[in-house]
C-alpha cells in the first residue's frame, strides 16, 4: 500500500515545471552584455539544477520505499508482507537427515529454521504445512513452534513431491487470496519422480485450474556434506540354522582408496563386532549369521558408527521357522528333466527340495508352498494354465524352457517360435546378458556368471511382449522376463539336452535356476521384512505396535514413519527405510524445469549456505539512509556560490576604474 506514495516523487518535477510557466521573458537591449556573460555559466547551473531536482525526487521515493518495509529474499522476493497464505511442502525423508558439514544441523533442521524466520517477516500470513510422511495439510498457528511439531521431526520415509503438490492444489481449491507454495527439499531425484510424466502433467493441470494460481518457490539445500557411510539390507533369508543376509555398505561422495569400518551385529540381545574393508566407494557382500539352536524366530540389526546421517547407519532383519525351498519340475522323462532336477536341488543341500511330474499331472502338483516351477514342455492350457496364472499372481516364479518342438500354444500373450538351427559348423552363442539384473546377474561381490560358455545347435525364440535379459550372438532374445502381478514368468530358449545345447554344463542352468528359486522363496521370508510407509508395515485392525530393538522413538506419533523391529499383534516385522533413499542422484535443473513447467517457479538453492540462517532480510533501514543521503546532497547543492574577492582590498593604492 505504501508503494503508491512513490508517485510523490514526481512532485518536485511538477513544481519545477509550474515555476517555469510563471516567468515572462522581455527583450531589453541594454542586457545583451549581461546575457552574454551569463551564457558562459549556464551549462554548470543547468547540471546543478538537474542534480537538485533528482535528489529531491529520489529522497521522496526512498521514503516511500522505507515505509513499505520491503524484504530482500530469493524465496519471498519484494513486498513479502502482502502474501496471504503460505503452504509449505516439507521433505522429511531419510536423506534430509544428512548434515551439510561436521558440527552443523541436518538439512531438515536448517530448512525449518530458515522457513521459520522467513515466515516471521511475513507478519500475519496464514501458514499451512504438508509434510512428506503424512501428506496431510496442517495449519500452523505460529512459525515459532515449527521445529517442535511431530509433523516436522526426522523420519525414515521417502518423499513423493507430485503427490504433495497435488495435495496442496486440492487444499487451495476454494481459496482465492495471494498464495505461495514453498517446496523445501534436498532435490533427491527419487523423491521427485521426474520420469512419471503422467502424474506431473496431472499435478500441473490441477494447479492451473485453481481460482488464482499460486507462486511456486523451491527451497533446496544441496552441496557438500559431512562424512557419511550407509548400510542397506538387500535381502535376507533363512537356510537351516543360518540367516543369509545380503548387505551393501556405501561411502558418500567421491571416496577413493580403501577404508575400514566397524560393523556390529545385534541378534536377539547379543552383539558381535567385525571390521569391514571397503576397497572403494561401496561394498556388497553376503553375511552368514548363525542362529541359536532351536530358534524358531528372532530379530536383530546391523549397525555402523553414527556419522553425517544418523538415519542410514542401521539395517534391521527378522526371521521365522526354517522351511526348505520347494520347486516343481514339469518335464517328460529324459536328459533335460534329470539336469533340471539336479539344478533345482543339488545333492547334499537339505534346504532345497524338488519334485518332478509329467505335464499331465502338473495341475494337481502345483501348491501354494512352492517357490518356483521349472516348466520344460509345451505351454500350459486349460486348468493347468489357470493354476500357473494363480501361482504367478501370488508371487511365484515360473521358468519356461523351450518345448523342444513346434507349438502354437499361447500363455499370457507369449509363445515359442519354431525350432531353428545355425549354419553348418556354427553355434548359437550367448553373447550379451544383463550383468545387474535377472538370473544371470553378477554375484553379490561382483563375480560374473560364465554365460559366454553357453552354445546351442538348436533354439526356440520367445515371442511376445517381454523384457530381454540375454541375447544370442545374432541379437535374438535367449532369456526374457514377463512380470505377472507379484510373480515373474521367465522364458529360456533352449533345453538341457546335448542334442540342443550345453545348457546342462551348469554354467548357466545352475545359477539361473537357483536364483529363480531363491526369488520365489523370498515371498515367504519377506513376510518378516517390510519398508517404511508400505502397506505391510501398517497396523491392521485389532493390532498394537510394540518396538523390540533398542532404538529411540522420541514421539509415538511418528512410530509408523520410523525403521526398526516391531511386533504387530502376532506379526514380527523388521521395517527398513525405502531403498530409494540411498540413491544419491540429485535432480538436475533441466529436470526441475520439466516437472514444474508452466508454474514460473523460483529456485532458491542454498548450496554451501547452511551457516546462513536467514532466507529474508529487511532493507527499509537502507532506504532511510538513502533518504538522508539524497536530502543532504540536495541541501549542499542549494548552497549559494562563494562571492568573488574584493579586488580593491587586495590591490594597494588602486583607483576606481573609469567607465
Amino acid at each position: 500500500m505504501f508503494l503508491w506514495f512513490l508517485a510523490a516523487a514526481s512532485v518536485p518535477v511538477l513544481i519545477h515545471l509550474i515555476n517555469r510557466r510563471r516567468h515572462k521573458t522581455l527583450q531589453w537591449a541594454a542586457m545583451q552584455f549581461l546575457l552574454k556573460a551569463a551564457r558562459q555559466s549556464r551549462g554548470k547551473k543547468k547540471l546543478r539544477h538537474i542534480l537538485i531536482l533528482t535528489c529531491r525526487a529520489l529522497g521522496i521515493a526512498a521514503l516511500a520505499m522505507a515505509a513499505a518495509r520491503p524484504i530482500v529474499s530469493g524465496l519471498i522476493g519484494w513486498g513479502g508482507g502482502s502474501i496471504d497464505t503460505v503452504v509449505l511442502l516439507l521433505d522429511r525423508s531419510a536423506s534430509m537427515e544428512i548434515k551439510p558439514g561436521d558440527g552443523l544441523d541436518t538439512r531438515r533442521q536448517i530448512i525449518i529454521k530458515k522457513v521459520r524466520d522467513a515466515m516471521a517477516d511475513l507478519g500475519a500470513a496464514r501458514f499451512v504445512l504438508i509434510d512428506s510422511a503424512s501428506n496431510n495439510p496442517q495449519e500452523i498457528p505460529t512459525p515459532e513452534i515449527l521445529a517442535e511439531l511431530a509433523a516436522t521431526a526426522a523420519t525414515d520415509t521417502a518423499a513423493d513431491f507430485p503427490a504433495m503438490l497435488t495435495r496442496a492444489a486440492d487444499f487451495l481449491t476454494d481459496y482465492s487470496g495471494r498464495t505461495e507454495v514453498w517446496l523445501a527439499s534436498d532435490l533427491q531425484a527419487s523423491n521427485w519422480h521426474p520420469e512419471d510424466d503422467d502424474r506431473w502433467a496431472a499435478t500441473r493441470a490441477t494447479l492451473a485450474a485453481l481460482p488464482k494460481t499460486p507462486a511456486v518457490r523451491v527451497l533446496s539445500i544441496t552441496g557438500p556434506t559431512a562424512t557419511n557411510s550407509s548400510v542397506r539390507l538387500l535381502s535376507g533369508r533363512r537356510t537351516g540354522d543360518e540367516l543369509l543376509i545380503d548387505l551393501e555398505v556405501v561411502r558418500a561422495g567421491d571416496a577413493r582408496g580403501s577404508a575400514t569400518l566397524p560393523l556390529t551385529t545385534h541378534l536377539n540381545g547379543a552383539r558381535s563386532n567385525e571390521t569391514l574393508t571397503l576397497p572403494g566407494q561401496s561394498l556388497r557382500f553376503q553375511k552368514r549369521v548363525a542362529l541359536p539352536a532351536g530358534s524358531d524366530s528372532g530379530y536383530g540389526w546391523l549397525s555402523i558408527p553414527v556419522d553425517g546421517n544418523a538415519r542410514d547407519n542401521s539395517a534391521f532383519f527378522a526371521y521365522g521357522p526354517a522351511r526348505p525351498a520347494k520347486s516343481l519340475v514339469v518335464a517328460v522323462p529324459g536328459e533335460n528333466a534329470d539336469y533340471l532336477e539336479l539344478a533345482a536341488a543339488p545333492p547334499g543341500l537339505d534346504s532345497l527340495r524338488t519334485q518332478r511330474v509329467d505335464p499331465e499331472q502338473a495341475a494337481n502338483a502345483i501348491t501354494a508352498d512352492l517357490a518356483a516351477i521349472l516348466w520344460a514342455a509345451p505351454l500350459p492350457t486349460g486348468a493347468t494354465a489357470g493354476k500357473i496364472q494363480q501361482f504367478l499372481t501370488s508371487g511365484g516364479q515360473v521358468l519356461f524352457l523351450a518345448p523342444g518342438g513346434p507349438s502354437n500354444i499361447t500363455f499370457n500373450d507369449l509363445k515359442w517360435s519354431d525350432p531353428s538351427e545355425p549354419p553348418v559348423g556354427k553355434f548359437f552363442i550367448l553373447k550379451d546378458w544383463n550383468h545387474s539384473d535377472g538370473p544371470l546377474r553378477d554375484g553379490i561381490e561382483g563375480t560374473p556368471v560364465s554365460a559366454h560358455r553357453l552354445k546351442a545347435i538348436r533354439r526356440q525364440i520367445p515371442l511376445g511382449t517381454a523384457i530381454p535379459l540375454a541375447r544370442w550372438e545374432d541379437g535374438e532374445p535367449a532369456i526374457t522376463r514377463r512380470v505377472v502381478d507379484r510373480g515373474t514368468a521367465w522364458f529360456l530358449g533352449s533345453i538341457a539336452d546335448y542334442t540342443w545345447s550345453n545348457l546342462g554344463d551348469a554354467d548357466v542352468l545352475l545359477p539361473a535356476v537357483q536364483r529363480i528359486i531363491a526369488a520365489g522363496a523370498e515371498r515367504f521370508d519377506t513376510s518378516y521384512l517390510a519398508t517404511v510407509g508400505s502397506d505391510t508395515a501398517r497396523i491392521l485392525p485389532g493390532e498394537t505396535r510394540t518396538r523390540l530393538d533398542d532404538q529411540d522413538t522420541p514421539d509415538p506419533a511418528n512410530a509408523e514413519h520410523l525403521a526398526g523391529v516391531f511386533r504387530f499383534g502376532d506379526r514380527l516385522l523388521a521395517v527398513n527405510r525405502p531403498p530409494q533413499e540411498d540413491a544419491p542422484e540429485i535432480l538436475t535443473r533441466e529436470a526441475l524445469d520439466a516437472v514444474l513447467a508452466g508454474t514460473h517457479y523460483t529456485l532458491l538453492d542454498q548450496a554451501g549456505q547452511a551457516n546462513d540462517p536467514s532466507l529474508a532480510r529487511d532493507v527499509w533501514r537502507a532506504f532511510f539512509v538513502a533518504v538522508l543521503f539524497f536530502f543532504i546532497a540536495e541541501a549542499l547543492l542549494c548552497l549559494p556560490n562563494k562571492q568573488a574577492p574584493n579586488l580593491k582590498s587586495e590591490i594597494p593604492n588602486s583607483k576606481p576604474a573609469s567607465l
